[in-house]
């Protein structure tokens, strides 16, 4: 399962389309009570097998798919 946690920020955005690009399916978290109590305090943050990954991992990690 893919989870993009998201404030809708223009880095959350360019990662939104990054993903939609290469047709991965993902759950859009934008809840920021939920981001907060699991301790996320920048967004976006993409969590992909149980792993959270920052903006720049992320990146990388959907360029490499």
């Amino acid at each position: 399962m893919i989870v993009l946690y998201t404030t809708g920020c223009p880095r959350c955005k360019v990662l939104h389309q990054k993903l939609r690009d290469k047709g991965v399916s993902f759950t859009v978290v934008d809840d920021i009570d939920t981001m907060l109590d699991m301790g996320i305090m920048e967004a976006p943050v993409l969590e992909a097998d149980g792993r959270q990954m920052s903006f720049v991992e992320a990146v990388t990690w959907v360029n490499n798919l």
